[in-house]
């Protein structure tokens, strides 16, 4: 099989059919299987071998495949979002109802990184953007986050300081 033809398939009636106008031949059937062999055996009547893709075609599905387009889309940006907000791969995983897996192939992919950086939430007063050097991209822009937990503000001093730990301390947990 040389070459791939696309064909795209209608419903008539109870029954499918889907012309290959640049090679004269029309194919029909019950099902899109049906159809598939039927334009396969008039691609070899004429002389052209060939393998065969159907595709259904109806205003439902033309408006499902807008649908699962646009949802890539948002999904895409969301995942970048939330790594540009330092969210772990399973917080990101979780917030948008796919897998590990996937929220890894969709940040390896560079075309996740949102277009305009400027279109992102300013930081808050008395916050600064600055650069992590252990994560590159996406991660590099990092806004500081004072943990409650582990950091306090020393009033007096006017400075952030780590507390002692003391082995009355419970360990903390992690969730």
């Amino acid at each position: 099989m040389s070459e791939n033809i696309e064909c795209r398939a209608h419903r008539r009636g109870r029954a499918w059919v889907a012309p290959v106008a640049e090679h004269g031949v029309y194919g029909y059937g019950r099902t899109l299987e049906a159809v598939r062999k039927s334009i396969e055996n008039g691609l070899t009547h004429v002389g052209v071998t060939a393998e065969v893709t159907v595709i259904a075609v109806t205003p439902e599905l033309e408006n499902l495949r807008s649908v699962e387009e646009a949802y890539a889309t948002a999904l895409r940006e969301a995942v970048a979002a939330l790594a540009l907000r330092s969210a772990t791969l399973g917080d990101i995983a979780l917030a948008t109802g796919v897998s590990i897996k996937r929220v890894k192939a969709l940040l390896a992919d560079r075309s996740t990184r949102p277009a305009d950086l400027a279109t992102q939430r300013p930081p808050r007063a008395g916050q600064t953007l600055t650069t992590n050097s252990r994560h590159p991209t996406p991660h590099s822009r990092c806004i500081p986050v004072r943990h409650p937990m582990n950091l306090f503000m020393d009033l007096t001093a006017g400075r952030t300081r780590r507390p002692r730990r003391t082995a009355a301390d419970p360990v903390p947990h992690s969730t």
